[in-house]
Formats: C-alpha cells, structure tokens, sequence
C-alpha cells in the first residue's frame, strides 16, 4: 500500500471555486484571528503591570510597544504567514500534520520526531483550557469599568457565559457560525477605529516601529525585561490557529484577511492604547476600556464578550480536531465522535473532550478570579508549541523543499532565538501560575506515551500467539468444514496474521460462512485518502478474500461507507446477511516484563474507557458479534 495524496493538488484552489475567496476570508476572520484578536484587552495591560511601579513614562509606552509591533510583524507576518503556512500536509496543518511530514522527509522515520509532535500536540491541549478562560474573563472584566459595584458579579457572569458556551457544543456550531466572521469583522473595525482616534492623544507613539526603542527598552530594564516579555507574548497567542485551521480555508485566505484587516487593526488599536496612557497615566488600570466614551463602555463589553466566545469557540473546535487526528494515528484511545453537520465532516463533537475541557477551564477561573492571574499562565504552552514548530519547520525545509543549509539557518536561527526568548520569559512565571498548562501537556503526553508503548506491546504479545493467515486457509481447504449461507467480516489490525475472532469462531462454531472477509483498516500518513485509492481487494479462493481500507487521518472511519466502495471492485455481499466479527479484549497486568506496573494500569484504564469499534466504524449494531479473549501484557 503506497500513501496516497490529496483529493485536488491544490486545496487552495478547490476551497476558492467553491465558496469563493471573499466569503473565505469572512470566515477566517472568525475562526482563524478570534484567539489573536482579543489579546488588545490584556496584552498591553499587563505589559504595563510587568514594568513595576508606574509604568505610563514616555520610554516605557514606546518600548513595550515597538516589542509588540516587532512580535507581530517577526512572529506572526514572517514565520507564520510567510513559512508556516507553506508547509502543509496535502492542504492540512497543525502540529500533528507538520510532525507527519517532518517524519516523511527523514530516513526511517525517526521517533524524535514523533516525539516532539506529541509534546507539541499537548501543548496545544495545554492552551486550549486558558484560552476561554482568561477570554471570556477579560472581556466581562470591562463590567468593573462600566459599573464597579458590579465587580463580585465578574467571576459569576464568566462562569454562565462559559458554561452555556460548553453546553451548546452539542448541538454543533453550523448556525452560529455564520455570524462568527461577520462579528469578528466587525470587532476588528472597531478595534483599529478607536485605537486611530486615539493616536492623536499623543502621535509620538508611532515612534515605536523603529526596533530600536525595543531594544533600548530591554537594555535599561534588565530587572523587569523578563517579566515584560512574557506579557508582550500575549499579543501574539493565537497566531499558531493560523496553521491549525489552514485546511478548512486554505492559505490565500487567511494571508488575506491578516494583511488586509488583521494586522493593521491590532496595530492601531495598540498605538491607540498607548497614546491615551501617555495622556491619561491615571486610567492605565484598564487602557482598553477606559479609552472609549462612557456610552460606547456597555457595546464594547458586549462586542468583547461575543469576539471573546468566538474566539473560545475556535479553540474549542481545534481540540476536537486534534484529538480526533491524535485518535487515527493511535497516539490516543478511540473516543466518541458525533458529527454535527451532514455537509461538514469537520464539525464534531466529543463529549468526554468537552466534558473536560468545560471542568479545567472553570477550575481555572475559580482559582485564578481574574485575566491578570490567568497571564501568568498563558503562554509557556504556546511558545512551546512554537518553538518545536520551528525545529519541525526546519526539517521540512531541508527534507521536504531542499533548501541549503545556510538558507534554512538565516530563516530558522533567528526565529528559534526569538521563539526561546519568548519561552524563557514565560517559563519564569512557572511558579506564578505557569505550572497549570505544563501539568495539562505533561499529562497528555503520558497518556499519549502510555497508550503508544501499551499499543506496541499488546501487538507484540497478539503477535506471538498468531497463526498465518495463509496457513489457515491452507488448512481449511484440505479439510473443509461445514457452511453456512452469508458473508462473515473479521475485522483485525495485523494484515498478514489470521483474526483471533476467525480462529474462535472456528473453535466455538465450528464452521464457516460462504464468504469470508479479513477486513484492516489503516490510517494513512495523508490527512485524506481520495475514493479511488481507498480500496484493496485481494481474493485467495472463493471462501476468502482480504479487503484492506485506507483512510485519512483527518477522516472519520465509516466501514459501510467503504465497502459500498468495494462492491464497484467485485467483492459482492448482501449486508442483511452479513456478520462482523470482532475481538473484545481483556486485558491484564503482568507481573514481570512489558510497562511499570502503574503504567499497566492507566493503559488497561484507557483501552476499558476507549470507544468500542462498532460505534468508531459506524458498523450496523444488529450486524455484530463480539468474541471475547483475555491477554496479558
């Protein structure tokens, strides 16, 4: 079986003809920029708190800001707009797809590799935990500007607003979602109108384009140089949903909407931010807020609030989608997935995935109480996350677009000092609330870990107890045993052995049905395996044949789906009469040999709680037979 590609060669251009770029890029303003587009309610507060005392001087506002603007424009503009999102995997992106093509690109496909995608792909899940929360939290926290007697009924309202947020997942996102680019669009007018009106407060802001107030800045504040950068870090949290989300729009659209709306909106809104500091040093509490007119305060908390749900939404929706990746390329257990749209295979819902992310994020706003705690907490996730995008970047660049080395290191060195700047001014708040999201991605990378190894040996133990599947039939074409009318599917992950469901089958029944199926599903290295490649079809004698069916990674497995697709290659069945046989295994810790014995346990505990094949295949259930066995490992 050889990888197979992509549906179009340009998903770009299959997105465009469809819907058309200007819609494209509507609704990569709500999905793609809601997570980088609320970070003007906090980034350069907090960036302001970081500098200690009074943080409002001339030199202060202008290096803080000539170290957003250079963040954006070297962060965003340069590595994700102009590299990243180049490297994608047959149209997809997102840690796991740059991980699988790094790997390709290597001789052997080392496990570092993997290694690194999973760190990245935890981190990921690490983030999306803070992200509704210190949103949704800041954006009700304008409430104490407009009303400050309202201040106890911060923590409440965020608590609703969240919870009514997680509820409705399951109903799926296609009716809101086609207000999310619309409102987002909308946000980010507002953000760059009143940040330009309030340039004139003080023009000497726009000073800070020149990098050299940045560097000035961090050269006479050593003390607090730290503690500033981790907060100019929040300007640029979101930009990695750039790369995530580049399979649902494509590339044009979201370099589109950046350059055209995006970014210019963000730095005017920044610019505007300082210069009404400088001019009102008493209001630098909540710049953002207090810089509107007392009539405008009560709209803009509530077009806060709705950007902030849009852009929790997309963090939401990027979890689903990972864990599902994770799911089809076996670093996790089968988990539920229900789909929410019969026109978009990529709207889903896991309810034990929202189940758990709804817990984490309000844990989080019940022990934080305010976006200023949760800062400290933001950020070690997403610069770690990029900082390995930039190792994987670099392989890609070498491997897979053959760029000479001294090119790739003129693009990649400065990006990664940058990219471990940002991650070590981060990790110095660890202790100030850092730990929260390394806890979350060092225990999803346990899990992940545990269930690769658990994986690994349980076939290594199946393995050894296995009996060719050649061989077999070998053996039953000597001595035949009674049939009886029908076809017979045994499902199994080892193409070449015998399914232990067929063997016990025998063993218990003792015969055997006119058509048997060894029916394998693999996962392919592609995010989509195209109809035409799906299939193959092997038939040994009239009584067995095996059938092999490759999905996508980004695809959801649907057996029946498939095997509509076998019947235009010659495998005839009646599914009426058809069975599916599968194997349930129990399995046991061993005593000696195989994982730590804790680690034992959190495998048999993740295989006991994982989906059962006949819901993940979408298999008719009345079709099914189950056979039971015990393993140890």
């Amino acid at each position: 079986m050889t990888d197979t590609k992509l549906r179009s060669a340009d998903p770009e251009l299959e997105h465009q003809t469809r819907r058309g770029l200007p819609s494209l890029v509507l609704a990569a303003l709500g999905v793609v920029y809601g997570d980088i587009g609320t970070s003007p309610l906090y980034a350069f507060r907090e960036a302001l708190h970081a500098t200690g005392g009074s943080g409002a001087h001339h030199a202060n506002v202008l290096g803080i800001l000539s170290l957003i603007v250079w963040a954006l424009t070297i962060v965003v503009t340069l590595k994700y707009v102009t590299f990243v999102l180049k490297a994608d995997n047959r149209g997809e992106g997102g840690t796991l797809s740059l991980m699988t093509l790094a790997r390709e690109g290597l001789a052997g496909r080392p496990k570092w590799v993997l290694v690194l995608g999973v760190i990245g792909a935890s981190l990921f899940l690490g983030d999306a935990i803070i992200t509704p929360a210190i949103s949704v939290l800041s954006a009700v926290e304008g409430i104490e500007v407009v009303a400050p007697a309202l201040s106890n009924w911060v923590v409440p309202i965020t608590l609703t607003i969240i919870a009514v947020l997680f509820f409705v997942q399951r109903f799926g996102t296609s009716g809101v979602a086609s207000v999310f680019g619309p409102v987002t669009a909308l946000w980010f007018i507002v953000l760059g109108v009143s940040g330009a009106i309030h340039i004139f407060d003080d023009p000497s802001v726009l000073a800070a384009v020149n990098p050299v107030h940045a560097l000035r800045y961090i050269a006479n504040n050593i003390g607090s140089a730290i503690a500033v950068l981790g907060a100019v870090f929040l300007a640029v949290t979101g930009a990695e949903a750039l790369y995530v989300d580049l399979g649902h729009f494509g590339r044009r659209p979201i370099v589109t909407a950046w350059f055209s709306l995006v970014f210019p909106s963000l730095l005017l809104n920044y610019f505007g931010q300082g210069a009404f500091v400088l001019a009102n040093p008493q209001m630098a509490e909540h710049p953002f807020f207090s810089m509107h007119p007392e009539w405008a305060r009560i709209p803009m908390v509530c077009l806060a609030t709705a950007a902030t749900v849009i852009a929790s939404q997309a963090v939401i929706s990027g979890a689903y989608s990972l864990v599902r990746q994770a799911m089809h390329l076996n670093l996790l257990p089968r988990l539920r997935i229900l789909h929410t749209s019969e026109t978009q295979s990529g709207q889903i819902f896991m309810p034990q995935v929202n189940n758990l992310l709804f817990i984490f994020v309000a844990a989080l706003v019940l022990f934080f109480q305010n976006s200023s705690g949760l800062s400290a907490a933001y950020g070690i996730a997403v610069t770690g996350e990029m900082f390995i995008t930039s190792i994987l970047l670099f392989i890609v660049m070498r491997r897979i677009w053959s760029w000479k080395l001294a090119a790739a290191l003129a693009v990649i060195v400065p990006i990664t000092l940058i990219d471990a700047g940002f991650l070590a001014a981060n990790i110095a708040k660890f202790a100030e609330g850092g730990w929260v999201p390394v806890a979350v991605a060092s225990t999803m990378a346990l899990i992940m870990q545990t269930w690769t190894a658990g994986r690994r040996l349980l076939a290594a133990r199946t393995k050894a107890d296995e009996i060719p599947l050649s061989a077999i039939i070998d053996n039953l074409a000597r001595k035949k045993p009674p049939t009886v009318p029908g076809t017979a599917m045994f499902l199994t992950s080892d193409i070449e052995g015998a399914p232990t469901a067929l063997l016990h089958s025998l063993k218990h029944y003792k015969v055997l049905h006119e058509q048997n199926v060894i029916l394998s599903v693999v996962t392919s290295t592609t995010p989509f395996v195209p109809d035409d490649e799906k299939i193959f079809l092997e038939s040994f004698n009239r009584h067995f044949s095996r059938l092999v069916i490759t999905f996508g990674y980004m695809e959801t497995p649907n057996i029946p789906r498939a095997l509509v697709l076998a019947r235009k290659l010659g495998l005839k069945f009646d599914i009426m009469s058809t069975s599916f046989f599968l194997s349930r295994r129990t399995i046991l810790p061993s005593k000696k040999g195989g994982l730590p014995f804790w680690q034992d346990r959190l495998f048999i505990s993740l295989a006991e709680n994982a989906s059962n094949a006949t819901d993940y295949f979408g298999l008719p259930s009345g079709r099914v037979v189950e056979l039971g066995l015990q393993t140890t490992i």
